[in-house]
Order: structure tokens, then sequence, then C-alpha cells
């Protein structure tokens, strides 16, 4: 694909600094970028790389410039840069069509306009399909379940009985969706497993990640609001309720009857206690431990999570542990120093 810096500004809603005629060939990161190719520059801390990469032209932000290099002015380079890539990338992916002959379908499905089914998908009784939804092979859907209009579903997903997915969904290979929630009561030094009878409710536009598990409610629902972006290997327990647009990193765990606000950010290996409320535009940093609620617009970090200024306050003193180590044993002889002095002194008379 050959397209001019001009006509690739149209497609992103950018301004062109520089030759609006250079010709662009390819798409590839500021470091790896050669010559034909546009990259991008979202993070002023690496605007020196805009002298030394190779790339023909480059995406920056709106008060961005470069002496060296035609440049693309937009208010998003990352989202620019997605757009660019959408139509320089070729889509040799070829998605299933049609129902193969190993499926299984049991009794009463309904299934949408041009529904595609790979090998081995297995369909079992009253599930509805909608229009274009296309399911990968070794998958299951459960009884009862609804799944909306153009959701793609890649192998070996397993959608447990009663489960809603809204449209537009994508679950990548692995993923549980309705498995049971972690419920026992104990008694004589027995375990008895408590009934998880909810369901769960997959809004529009989210996607799910590799090998996520996303438990069935004990009795009313887990809830993944519209929009919102599950990484791989994330656990989500019972009744569990993840409002509009969030960020769920990878490995991230969240206990049960845990709610989390909209456009909530949780990073990588947070663990969440249950019966908890994050706020809208909370802010979890990677690892951290969250043991209480957090308010709406804040940053946490640490174990236990803290608002993210003490927890850098408290890791500051930590690492000054050694040098006040060595202070406090330094006015600890000198003070054992004097009381030997004083001591002499009072028996001298």
């Amino acid at each position: 694909m050959r397209k001019t810096l001009r006509e690739l500004a149209q497609l992103v809603g950018g301004e062109v600094v520089g030759d609006e005629n250079i010709v662009i060939t390819g798409a590839s990161g500021i470091k790896e970028a050669c010559q034909g190719d546009i990259t991008f520059l979202a993070n002023p801390k690496y605007s020196p790389l805009l002298t030394t990469t190779g790339a023909s032209a480059v995406i920056t932000s709106r008060d961005a410039s470069s002496p060296t290099k035609a440049i693309i002015r937009v208010e998003n380079p990352s989202l620019a840069f997605a757009k660019v890539i959408s139509l320089i990338a070729p889509d040799d992916i070829k998605h299933p069509k049609g129902i193969h002959p190993t499926a299984v379908l049991g009794k009463n499905v309904k299934l949408g306009c041009d529904v595609a089914l790979g090998p081995y998908v297995v369909v079992d009784d009253d599930v509805w399909i909608g229009d274009k939804t296309i399911i990968y092979s070794g998958s299951f859907i459960g009884k009862s379940s609804k799944i909306g209009d153009s959701v793609l579903i890649y192998p070996n997903v397993s959608i447990r009985e009663r489960i809603t997915i809204g449209n537009r969904v994508i679950i990548h290979s692995g993923a549980v969706i309705g498995s049971d929630g972690f419920g026992f009561v104990t008694a004589e030094n027995k375990h008895y497993k408590i009934p998880q009878v909810g369901v769960v409710e997959i809004c529009d536009d989210v996607e799910i990640g590799a090998n996520v598990t996303i438990d069935r409610a004990r009795f009313d629902k887990t809830v993944v609001g519209k929009g919102t972006k599950i990484d791989n290997l994330v656990h989500i327990a019972h009744n569990v309720i993840i409002q509009e647009n969030c960020f769920i990193v990878a490995q991230v765990g969240i206990s049960g009857s845990t709610v989390i606000g909209n456009n909530v950010i949780l990073a990588g290996q947070a663990g969440l206690v249950g019966h908890i409320t994050i706020g809208d535009n909370a802010v979890v940093t990677a690892q951290s431990g969250v043991s209480k609620s957090v308010p709406a617009n804040t940053m946490v970090s640490g174990y236990p999570a803290r608002p993210f200024m003490t927890s850098q306050r408290i890791n500051a003193c930590i690492q000054n542990l050694p040098k006040l180590f060595n202070l406090v044993k330094e006015l600890k002889n000198k003070i054992e120093e004097l009381q030997a002095k004083l001591a002499e002194k009072v028996k001298n008379g």
C-alpha cells in the first residue's frame, strides 16, 4: 500500500508540517522504523528520538515540532497511528464462514444472519446467537445463553448456561465465562459447596483476554460494563460489578461482590478483597493489594494500597533504611561513650 502524507493526514484529521507529498509504504515503532515508514510519538520524554528515527514521517501531538522530519500533528497520536496501521497492515485473517459439519447444535437454537460456527463448536439447547457472530473451533455455548451481534469468540472458549453476551464483544482463547463462584461453608471439618445459581452479563463492546475467568453470581449476576477491556489471565469472582470503560490489566484478581466504577484502571497483578467499592476514574497501580474502598478520582499503590504520594514517601523512607540504621548505630555508640564518661566522672567525684 502506498499513501502520501497528505492522504494519511486526511484520514486521521491531522496537520502536515513538512513535505506532504512524501510516500508512505509501511508503519513501525519509532526505534525500528526505516525509510518509507511512518511512526508516532505520544510521550514527550521520547522527543530526542525524532532526530534519530529512520522513519520518513512521524505522527505527533499538536504542540510538537521537528527540524528534520515531516510530521502530522494530531490531538491523539496513539489513536491516529492505530488508524494508519489499520489502513496499511494487510488483513490476512480468514475467519470461519458458515456452519461446519462437525458443529453440534442443540434443540431450539436460534441463529442470526451470517453466523459462523467452526469445527467442533457445541451449542446447547435454547441458545440465541445474533447476526454476524463468529465462533471458532472447540468452543462451548451453554444452555439458554444469549450472544449478541458481531461477536468474535476465539477457539476453546467456554460460555456456561444462562450467560448473556452483548454486541461486538471479543473473547480470546481459553476464557471461561460463568464458572461457579468460589463458595463453600465449613461444618464438622468438611467443606460443603454453596450452589451458584446466578448469571454473568457481558455488555456491549467488551474485550476479554485469553484465559480470563469470570464467575457466575451466587444469586443475581456478575456484570462487566460496556466498553471495558480485560487483559489475559484475569480472575473476576462472583457478584462483581464492573461498570463502563474500565481497563483490567493482566493477572488482576477481584474478589466477590466488589463494585468497580466507571473508567477505572486496575494495573497488572493488583489484588482486591471482596465487598469494597472502587470509585469512578480511580487508578490502582501494579501489584497493589487493595483491602478497603478507594474514593473516586484517586490513585493508590502498595500493599496495603495507600494514596499514591503516601506510598511513594513510605518507599523513599524504606530506601533510606541502611543509612538510618548506620546513623542509629553511630548515635548509640556515642551515647554509650557519653554515659561511660559521665559514670567515670561521678565515680571520681
